[in-house]
């Protein structure tokens, strides 16, 4: 009896796009938000905080509103949160010394520790840890999900910019709309990741 995969490249991005579509105006409002009030200080960490866990979310099925990244819970997460990114921190700098590929594998690796953290109520190292363990086996199916939003994203961007290269106005619009749709569709399939690799079931192939 095989083991189905939690996720594949073409499933994240289909999932993805419907999740980032569908919470569009959610996560593009939560967004503005959040760059409006980021210089406030200590409102700007709850609210930093807040928009990290959009992917939990949306992973959960739940549409968000926007106004939610104010809310006072986010701010009690605070010590664990400056924790978890110094120790992301303090291991990846000695690593990306060793020709980039080990660093980048292990931002891959820890690439749902803060949603663990925030998600789970577990301590920064735990989080890393089962970061590492859910993504064991996955690193290249996320490697290439990142690696295809980028690319349609620039070749995007280079059609628009060589369409309208006559009207800069139009272009410069149009790549700002491009750049928000790759914000929506992000989030959605890092939902749609942090769901597939956190379940605690493997449904088994019939």
């Amino acid at each position: 009896m095989s083991v189905v995969r939690k996720i594949t490249v073409g499933g994240v991005i289909k999932e993805g796009i419907n999740i980032g579509i569908k919470n569009s105006l959610s996560l593009l409002g939560s967004t503005l938000l959040w760059l409006i009030t980021f210089w406030i200080p200590y409102l700007n960490v709850g609210t930093t905080i807040a928009i990290n866990t959009i992917p939990i979310e949306l992973s959960k099925g739940k549409v968000i509103s926007p106004t939610f990244i104010f809310d006072a819970k986010y701010r009690r997460y605070m010590g664990e949160y400056f924790n978890l990114i110094g120790l992301m921190l303090m291991s990846l700098i000695p690593a990306f010394f060793f020709m980039i590929i080990p660093g980048y594998v292990i931002i891959i690796g820890w690439s749902l520790a803060i949603y663990i953290l925030l998600d789970k109520g577990v301590s920064p190292s735990e989080a890393l840890i089962q970061s590492n363990n859910a993504t064991y086996g996955y690193k290249w199916t996320i490697f290439f999900v990142n690696l295809i939003m980028v690319v349609i994203f620039y070749v995007l961007l280079y059609v628009l910019l060589s369409i309208f290269v006559f009207n800069e106005n139009i272009g410069i619009f149009l790549a700002v709309v491009l750049y928000l749709l790759l914000i929506v569709i992000s989030q959605g399939c890092s939902a749609a990741i942090y769901k597939g690799l956190t379940k605690d079931e493997v449904t088994p192939a019939e």
